[in-house]
């Protein structure tokens, strides 16, 4: 009974994260397109009723997740937000009043299948509630590494698939680093109240990686298609919140022969991304004038 809460927190933050992600694209879209990073592009988007909305469904995305986070382990909380792209394509299909064709379907249901058999293969378990500054630093600096040097490396590529995926991925780590500093504050909470919540430094550190994250999401989004930044987006942020669940917070997973199903599960839930990321469906969520960057572009 003591993982049924966490799942469920987790699982209903993903479907406002898809949700989020469907409205937020819409809005992207019929903002002012540029080569490099737009300072002026969060202002743009403010004055979008469907992006306003995008934020909300985000607000309650984080609260869930926040719940989530609290009552699990990371290792067992972030590798269920893989759902979230069979969920946005979901989501896509009912705003749009489009059909899933049944190959999308048999993805999603093999994300969930694949899903579900690495998670249970590993059974991750432990919950620990304090890591000290000494694991953070190191950890933080890697991640902040990894995300300027994604960043740089989108800078360098034009409009489409690479500067998109790069971009992806620099949310995903973004991401990660968030939920896990979140994690620390939400217990940090929980032990020490408001006054230790609003003193402790992981509380503006997840609130700062947490802004960073949607910042890199929203110039994701206008660098290319969908189907280029939401799979890296979506991989990505689970395998590094499983490294961040380890390496932080010592969580375990099962190793020996078990090790197998795992991967097993892991090619499955890739398989499907990667069917979901090719169907049609995908171009809905393309500017018009992207069709062809998205059929040419590297």
């Amino acid at each position: 009974m003591h993982i049924v809460l966490p799942v469920l927190f987790a699982i209903c933050a993903a479907l406002s994260n898809a949700v989020a992600t469907v409205l937020q694209r819409k809005a992207a879209l019929t903002v002012p397109r540029s080569e490099g990073f737009r300072a002026g592009l969060m202002l743009d988007l403010l004055r979008r009723r469907v992006w306003l909305a995008g934020i909300l469904a985000v607000i309650a995305a984080a609260v869930c997740q926040a719940l989530a986070l609290a009552t699990g382990p990371l290792t067992v909380v972030q590798p269920l937000f893989v759902l979230e792209l069979p969920l946005t394509l979901i989501v896509a299909s009912l705003l749009m009043h489009r059909h899933l064709p049944g190959t999308g379907w048999l993805a999603v249901t093999v994300v969930v299948a694949g899903l579900a058999v690495a998670l249970a293969a590993a059974s991750p378990s432990g919950n620990r509630t304090h890591v000290e500054l000494d694991r953070w630093i190191p950890a933080l600096a890697v991640c902040a590494g990894a995300v300027a040097a994604l960043a740089l490396a989108a800078l360098k590529r034009p409009q489409g698939r690479a500067r998109a995926a790069c971009l992806g991925a620099a949310t995903a780590i973004s991401y990660a680093v968030t939920a896990a500093l979140m994690k620390a504050a939400v217990h940090i909470l929980d032990e020490q109240g408001l006054v230790g919540f609003f003193t402790a430094w992981q509380t503006y550190a997840f609130a700062a990686t947490g802004v960073c994250a949607l910042f890199l999401l929203e110039n994701a989004m206008q660098a290319g298609p969908l189907v280029a930044s939401q799979p890296a987006l979506t991989l990505g942020d689970a395998l590094v919140s499983l490294a961040l669940g380890i390496l932080l917070y010592e969580e375990t997973i099962r190793s020996g022969w078990w090790l197998l199903p795992q991967l097993f599960g892991v090619a499955l839930i890739a398989a499907g991304v990667f069917a979901l990321a090719r169907i049609p469906l995908t171009r809905s969520l393309v500017a018009p004038g992207d069709e062809r960057q998205t059929a040419g572009a590297p």
